[in-house]
């Protein structure tokens, strides 16, 4: 994503183009506005076609730039506008568990006060400087984790749907992603394995009916014994020889997001994203079972 996206053009008619800077140049122009229809759904959640991390570099730089052309001469867009930027960036850092950008101003109001209070009045310098001194920290954060973001995202279903559709699995596969975005310690990739059990509690809640998938007299298991509960499940919806394949995937995936959890001293990031990509996998598998 190019900080460029974060305008729209339209053509329109000239109602003067002799008066024009091109008066060859007919009738129409090109009118470029701030896309403040994406800037919006930036700060309500995730885009569907860019990870919040491209979508952070991108408008850091798009953000500093407009404050430095408000600075220095002029930006292109309004103060109201940078009110709108500024909220934007702050709801997909907060998605990205950056809390280290705090802006002492949030608008281009309050920058022009925040300067004279520096004694950048009369300096364009001075203030470049001001802007500076907390985006480029930020550029850096961002930069090194878009270059790591194979290692700091999670999986994501190949289906249109981006929840299940299953308020408690969704809040949970929620929650395990934000946790695995902001984990850099062992002991938070074991929580990261608590989120996975978490998650596995909420299928085992959601998708076993005692009616249905009991085992002969046997008395309805704890939602906790999602083992047991969720092979019961796969063995009455999925029956057969040609379904073994997946009732062991189920199978493996508890027991991974188990280990994640007990396994505290050798715990490390690629354990706990492999043990969290497994449940949300199994999730959206089993949601797809269900839908069938």
């Amino acid at each position: 994503m190019r900080p460029s996206e974060f305008w729209s053009e339209r053509t329109i008619e000239d109602p003067d183009p002799w008066g024009s800077p091109d008066p060859w140049g007919g009738s129409e122009r090109v009118e470029r506005t701030l896309n403040t229809d994406m800037l919006q759904a930036i700060a309500r959640g995730p885009l569907a076609d860019h990870p919040d991390i491209e979508v952070a570099v991108a408008l850091a730089r798009f953000a500093h730039e407009e404050f430095e052309g408000y600075g220095t001469g002029g930006a292109e867009i309004s103060s109201d506008d940078s009110i709108l930027v500024v909220r934007a960036l702050k709801a997909v850092l907060g998605r990205l568990g950056i809390t280290t950008f705090d802006l002492p101003f949030r608008d281009f109001n309050t920058f022009y006060k925040y300067w004279r209070q520096e004694g950048a009045s009369g300096s364009w310098q001075a203030r470049r400087d001001i802007l500076d001194e907390h985006f480029e920290p930020l550029h850096k954060v961002l930069d090194e984790r878009e270059a790591g973001s194979i290692t700091s995202t999670l999986a994501t279903p190949i289906s249109p749907h981006k929840v299940t559709g299953w308020p408690r699995v969704d809040e949970e596969i929620s929650e395990l992603r934000r946790h695995f975005e902001t984990a850099s310690t062992q002991q938070d990739y074991s929580n990261v394995g608590n989120d996975c059990v978490s998650l596995l509690e909420a299928l085992s809640a959601t998708v076993y009916d005692h009616s249905r998938h009991q085992r002969g007299d046997d008395s309805e298991p704890p939602i906790a014994s999602t083992k047991i509960r969720l092979e019961r499940y796969i063995e009455v919806e999925l029956v057969g020889s040609d379904n073994a394949e997946l009732r062991k995937l189920t199978r493996a995936t508890i027991e991974v997001a188990q280990a994640v959890k007990h396994r505290r001293t050798t715990t490390s990031r690629t354990d706990a994203g492999i043990a969290a990509d497994a449940v949300i996998l199994l999730a959206n598998m089993l949601r797809r079972i269900q839908s069938q």
